[in-house]
């Protein structure tokens, strides 16, 4: 037996206990000690039974994904082989699930013949969420006891249910109230015979061939561009059609072409990239960090409160300040009615929503925030109407207090600059809707101490965020780049795409939204503001004049029910509009510019390779710490798609030499002067490296 998994005989009945910290990953230190175990307890006639478990906490998380496309993936025996000797075990044999069987841990207890559980487990297959499908015969046998239906549904969603429903689903046989170990035992004792679930068929509804062509419309619509989703579909279908060993090859054969897929390595890249954020090279694990019982937030407008809900829904008290007492009303109401809705959806319930409500108190004098452990402002995005905020805030906020800015594209050096504590002074670049969207730029300035950027950075992970570290630059990381995605969408107008063909092909491409909706969502108005101040502040800065064209007319987006598109509010999907066509062709001929058609091919490629051009220069800079930071930054801020990886990874799957060929080849083009190849994307092309190497 290896050391992670320990065999014993307790009164006739075998137990295999797996012990691999922290959640039983199937790894190549455990699965020799399982099959040893099963062998043992196979080969003794005085064992009538076998009960295999892991911990309370964990049964098992399944496989241990830093194996995958490396060689301990294939060390014997694979999960294959130990549910092929579970299938063969000639007496019955019982999971114990603790905690949660997840993945390749609810398939190894899929392949025993029974299953209890303590109240409360969770069980599920959530490989979708990787990119891939069960791989170890999940997808034959989830199927054959739970049905068709609701197998394709909990494996497409990757979802888990708790064991009071696996109970109801026939999925576990029995809850175990009190220790586990004693209850599988007891249970294992009444058991005669294996219980196969191989043997079982799939129950279907209704005509098997109708319900295939229904699941793929109803999971290709909810998984657009996923490969995952539609090869578990064609799995549970060979579930239903084939024997179960030609269902197993259908499997099989799906989840290789899904692990060695770029999709896969794409969301396995992402998945580590996230873990990855929180790590800052000067910044140790173990730096003290400062308490945050109390937060309080400057402005009440839609970023103001979307941010105060993230404390409330953590159970951190929260006062929301405005200067008078109907903009805070006004700001509070919103509140309220965002949870209600949620609460109307089923998604909350009542009494946690009254908590929450609770939780958040509504100031209108600064002076009233002052015992806060961190002050969040998010004014209107000014310079100087922001420093005027701090020197506010340094007057009356405790001693140790954070000073937070929400600013999106300003200079935290410059704001803390105006207080007397610039080491307490950090940004925390909200993303709106603050209290929906996962990332939380954490914009480190020159001064800022660093307990306070590792204090930013586990508050972050409290409120649920991605947190990502920037260093100070105009528009940080993720602004920063989208001002060139935005600068090509308006270069790509001007010689002859509609705004419909730009979004239209960035969307099919896998973005949650194209460039010209996206500045419609947001606001018309702040793209404007910017472009003038940049303007002002780098007159060498090129940029198309077709969007202050639309801006100048009030058509701000959304928001005015007229922006790239016409919207009829309250519905919000976008209108073509003819106005804009005669403000895009009366602004070519001013311009004296000559059309031509363009493909969404190189509509994507612009795009996406102006973000990747400007993030080498970002890495370059130091600005942000590695390109997977800049990735998570895309994944989870701007509807990047995931199984693409982010801008960098999906860089490092085209090739570096292909994003600078296409460059280079831009260069020659229309506003070809904005297209520099970056220092570092030249230096990794040549070596033939990666960003994520």
């Amino acid at each position: 037996m290896s050391e992670a998994a320990s065999y014993s005989v307790r009164d006739g009945i075998a137990v295999i206990t797996m012990n691999n910290p922290p959640v039983n990953g199937l790894g190549s230190v455990l699965r020799p000690g399982i099959m040893d175990g099963i062998k043992k307890a196979a080969a003794d006639p005085a064992v009538k039974a076998l009960v295999l478990i892991g911990s309370a906490k964990a049964f098992s998380g399944g496989a241990d994904i830093r194996e995958f496309n490396t060689p301990k993936m294939t060390v014997p025996p694979s999960l294959q082989e130990i549910n092929q000797a579970q299938d063969d075990f000639p007496k019955p044999m019982v999971a114990a699930i603790g905690g949660f069987a997840l993945g390749g841990g609810l398939e190894l207890a899929l392949a025993c013949h029974y299953r209890v559980a303590l109240p409360k487990s969770q069980l599920g297959l959530p490989e979708v969420k990787l990119g891939l499908l069960p791989g170890s015969g999940g997808t034959q046998r989830l199927p054959r006891v739970v049905g068709a239906a609701q197998g394709i549904q909990m494996m497409t969603t990757g979802n888990s249910i708790p064991a009071e429903k696996a109970l109801a689903l026939g999925l576990v046989d029995e809850i175990v109230q009190g220790d586990l170990l004693e209850g599988a035992i007891a249970f294992a004792k009444k058991l005669n015979k294996p219980k196969r679930i191989r043997d079982l068929s799939v129950k279907v509804e209704g005509d098997p061939k109708a319900f295939f062509e229904k699941a793929r419309a109803e999971v290709g619509k909810a998984s657009r561009g996923f490969p995952a989703p539609l090869e578990i579909v064609a799995c549970v279908e060979a579930a239903v059609n084939l024997p179960f060993e030609e269902g197993r090859k259908v499997e099989r054969a799906g989840f290789q072409r899904l692990v060695e897929g770029n999709e896969s390595k794409a969301m396995r890249h992402m998945f580590f990239a996230e873990r990855q954020t929180a790590k800052i090279p000067d910044v140790p694990d173990d730096t003290p960090t400062r308490p945050i019982r109390s937060a309080a937030v400057i402005g009440a407008g839609t970023m103001g409160g979307g941010i105060a809900m993230n404390f409330a829904n953590v159970g951190i008290p929260v006062s929301m300040m405005d200067v008078t007492q109907e903009a805070v009303d006004k700001g509070f109401k919103k509140i309220k009615d965002n949870y209600a809705s949620t609460v109307s959806k089923g998604r909350l319930k009542q009494e946690e929503m009254d908590k929450r409500i609770s939780l958040i108190k509504t100031i209108t004098k600064l002076e009233d925030a002052k015992d806060a452990d961190i002050v969040i402002e998010a004014v209107f995005e000014r310079m100087d109407v922001k420093q005027d905020m701090f020197r506010k805030l340094d007057a009356v906020m405790k001693p140790g207090a954070i000073l937070a800015s929400n600013t999106s594209t300003l200079d935290v050096n410059a704001i803390a600059a105006v207080t007397r504590r610039p080491q307490d002074v950090i940004g925390t670049h909200f993303f709106s809707p603050a209290n929906v969207m996962r990332l939380l730029e954490v914009v480190r300035g020159a001064k800022t101490a660093k307990d306070v950027l590792a204090t930013t950075m586990k508050l972050g992970k409290t409120i649920k965020k991605v947190a990502v570290v920037s260093g100070v630059c105009d528009g940080f990381i993720g602004n920063r780049m989208v001002e060139k995605y935005g600068q090509q969408s308006l270069f790509l107008i001007d010689e002859g795409c509609s705004p419909q063909q730009v979004d239209a092909a960035a969307y099919k491409w896998g973005m949650a939204m194209g460039p010209l909706a996206m500045g419609d969502m947001a606001g018309l108005d702040i793209g404007w503001e910017i472009r003038k101040r940049r303007t002002i502040e780098r007159p060498d800065f090129i940029y198309s004049k077709v969007g202050d064209k639309v801006a100048e007319l009030g058509r701000y987006g959304q928001k005015t029910g007229k922006g790239w598109y016409r919207y009829d509010l309250p519905n919000r999907t976008p209108i073509p509009d003819p106005e804009v066509e005669n403000i895009i062709s009366d602004y070519r001929k001013e311009k004296n510019i000559q059309t031509r058609k363009i493909s969404d091919e190189e509509i994507v490629e612009r795009l996406i390779y102006a973000l990747v051009n400007e993030a080498a220069y970002i890495l370059e800079e130091g600005i942000a710490q590695r390109a997977s930071d800049v990735d998570m930054v895309y994944l989870s801020g701007y509807g990047f798609p995931p199984y693409r990886g982010g801008p960098m990874f999906y860089a490092d799957t085209i090739g570096l030499k292909n994003v600078l060929n296409s460059i280079q080849r831009f260069q020659t083009g229309y506003q070809g002067a904005v297209w520099k190849p970056a220092p570092l994307l030249v230096k990794l092309a040549k070596e033939g490296k990666t960003f994520n190497g």
